[in-house]
């Protein structure tokens, strides 16, 4: 049995959908904090079980006859991500499971500016000490930060933001099919995958031509210092870990953290990963 952590998450939720069309339900399990939530798998014939990173003694049951675990990001940072997904590790480790599969990042590295990547760092070395075979997923960035990061572009013609580099977006659909992929194929790899991206890496100027394409009117790519950014950001109300948050994707990826792209990805799925321009353009 696979068992798939956040099952009820943008990307955890994409998993499982993918995995019915491969494996009959029975052999499918999800382990979410909430079943009542869940109970449209529960519907479809999957095991629902109570786990909770947060209450330990929840796993033992939640991970029980598994032969794999999917552990998604509890997307947590600092100690308190370190405690919650070194008690998954652990409990998959106690519960003699084959395998346990973590979604990190492609951008993952100890001394980022983007505070996720430390964090995917520190819990890949959870992983790898935990005593159980296992497989980091190096996702791409998820393309649905880019209109996050657009703004009102758009509307205002102008893409302001501070300098940045090329980024290899990458759907959460495409993403969570790929892993389909690997559960169900477990020998595919082992530890950390290469980068799992789209088949192209873009910056904000190559957004903003995009914008100006698919819309018919001029979309300006204007670069702004850090410092008059960050107090833009401030004026509007966005909260000081916000800021600290959103400026450390353009910090990391001007240093070339994300600019990676592989052929991974599209030999798991067996097409062209979907674009940027696929994502704008809907």
């Amino acid at each position: 049995m696979i068992i798939v952590t956040g099952a009820t998450g943008k990307l955890g939720s994409r998993v499982v959908d993918q995995l019915l069309k491969r494996l009959p339900a029975e052999q499918v399990g999800v382990s979410v904090r909430e079943p009542a939530q869940a109970q449209h798998l529960a519907d479809r014939g999957v095991s629902v079980r109570r786990g909770d990173f947060a209450d330990p003694a929840t796993l033992a049951e939640a991970f029980a006859g598994a032969d794999q675990v999917l552990v998604v990001s509890a997307g947590k940072l600092g100690d308190e991500g370190r405690v919650l997904h070194r008690a998954a590790f652990a409990a998959a480790a106690q519960a003699s499971v084959g395998r346990v599969l973590y979604t990190s990042h492609m951008g993952v590295n100890p001394d980022s500016p983007f505070p996720p990547m430390p964090a995917h760092a520190a819990h890949e070395a959870e992983l790898a000490a935990a005593g159980v075979p296992w497989t980091s997923l190096r996702n791409g960035f998820y393309s649905s930060t880019v209109p996050m990061l657009a703004g009102q572009a758009a509307q205002t013609g102008q893409l302001i933001a501070p300098e940045d580099g090329p980024v290899s977006w990458t759907t959460h659909d495409d993403l969570a099919e790929a892993t389909a992929v690997v559960l169900c194929e477990p020998d595919r790899f082992d530890g950390p995958t290469p980068p799992l991206t789209a088949a192209e890496a873009i910056d904000l100027t190559g957004v903003a031509a995009i914008m100006s394409e698919l819309s018919g009117r001029p979309v300006q790519r204007i670069t702004v210092a850090d410092d008059e950014w960050v107090a833009t950001m401030t004026q509007r109300g966005m909260t000081e870990p916000q800021i600290r948050m959103t400026l450390g994707i353009f910090q990391a990826a001007r240093r070339g953290d994300f600019a990676a792209v592989d052929p991974a990805m599209e030999k798991l799925l067996g097409r062209r990963p979907q674009s940027v321009r696929e994502v704008l353009s809907r």
